[in-house]
């Protein structure tokens, strides 16, 4: 991906959301022809110089520091999700932060622990990788989303059953744009972190040109960190649900977290849960993932 670009938008977009009156700032006079705060005005609350300012949205990033970073994020009311993109995307000019080398992304393995830890839960819970790829889950995951384990390989990956499967309009309904743009979101995220990822690109390529909605989302630049909340679902089997989610870091791989989504104690949802597990049919035995995900040791 062009990185200058997404440092272009990222930082643009931002700005584009805060008004000069809740930045502190008494607005100038005559017609404003962009929304948001000017470039100025940022370089101005950020305490840097209107050309600096200028050089950094266009990605010329050379030599900036941590507290040059640290200050437009200030200035740009950034949460913590934000300041940590806003980093990775200016890393490989930054003075302040060791370059990344360009390098492949090696395999993604799942830890026979984890299979074990997902055939012990009685709730859905998946474990996933970069790019939102599905690198294994539990029977109750696979009879709630879809049967993962039994696609190719390459569709393996959640974003692309959110915007290119119907059953995942149908299962989310009313809560389908939401699903849809946490998504985009955490996809951002991934982006910023590994921005020379081919396949990475590809699917955001794919993407872009087989669904309007994600285009759209893709050109608002948010970023996104799932660690808790909730989710709900109409299933075609067990109708309504509400599950609460958990997203836990898998130690040893950044990139990698399971998932466990979990209903309210003897409500509705529960009691839903486990009329579909008995329905489903589908063996509780250890998911089968993919060749690279798969840990040699398993």
């Amino acid at each position: 991906m062009d990185r200058s670009s997404e440092i272009r938008e990222f930082l643009r977009t931002r700005r584009a959301r805060i008004t000069p009156g809740q930045a502190g700032l008494t607005p100038h006079g005559g017609a404003r022809r962009v929304p948001g705060l000017r470039r100025e005005e940022v370089a101005q609350l950020a305490g840097v110089s209107v050309d600096y300012y200028v050089r950094l949205e266009r990605g010329r990033t050379r030599g900036v520091s941590e507290t040059v970073l640290d200050a437009v994020a200030r200035a740009l009311r950034l949460d913590a999700t934000e300041r940590a993109h806003l980093f990775d995307l200016t890393r490989p000019a930054t003075g302040a932060v060791h370059p990344r080398r360009k390098r492949s992304l090696a395999p993604q393995r799942v830890h026979p622990v984890l299979y074990r830890t997902l055939d012990a839960l009685d709730v859905p819970a998946l474990v996933m990788g970069r790019r939102t790829d599905v690198l294994a889950g539990n029977r109750l995951a696979h009879a709630l989303y879809t049967d993962f384990q039994e696609r190719p390989h390459r569709e393996r990956n959640f974003a692309r059953y959110v915007f290119l499967d119907d059953d995942a309009r149908t299962l989310y309904g009313d809560a389908w744009d939401r699903a849809a743009a946490e998504c985009v979101a955490t996809l951002h995220r991934y982006a910023g972190r590994h921005p020379d990822d081919p396949r990475l690109t590809e699917l955001i390529g794919e993407l872009s040109v087989l669904s309007d909605t994600f285009r759209r989302l893709w050109a608002h630049h948010d970023v996104l960190v799932q660690t808790t909340g909730n989710k709900r679902f109409h299933h075609p089997l067990v109708g309504d649900l509400t599950l609460d989610y958990v997203s836990l870091a898998v130690e040893g791989d950044p990139d990698q977290s399971l998932i466990v989504l979990t209903p309210e104690p003897a409500s509705p949802t529960a009691e839903a849960l486990s009329v579909l597990a008995g329905w489903t049919g589908i063996p509780a035995s250890r998911p089968q993932a993919p060749e690279e995900t798969r840990d040699p040791a398993g």
